[in-house]
């Protein structure tokens, strides 16, 4: 695991999640962002991790994340990770 991908995310409730960050996404017209995470006591060589991919906002210089719940977003998401594995 890289340690210079580690993120903290504060819950609502307070408590924090150390997650790894795998990768970083933009939509082609730049108006949303992404980022797709592991969450790091999740980490296990021998196991199979769970992938999580939140959208980012900027509410008042403060970086939150949120579920993606449109179909469309969730579309232009594969549509990103797609380039992605087929640039490799």
């Amino acid at each position: 695991m890289d340690l210079n991908n580690i993120v903290e995310i504060v819950k609502t409730d307070g408590s924090m999640d150390k997650v790894s960050v795998i990768t970083y996404l933009l939509s082609d017209d730049g108006a949303r962002q992404y980022i797709v995470y592991t969450k790091v006591e999740d980490f296990n060589v021998d196991e199979d991790k769970v992938i999580y991919i939140s959208k980012i906002s900027n509410n008042n210089n403060v970086l939150t994340i949120s579920e993606i719940s449109d179909d469309i977003e969730w579309n232009e998401v594969q549509k990103l990770l797609r380039r992605i594995a087929n640039a490799k």
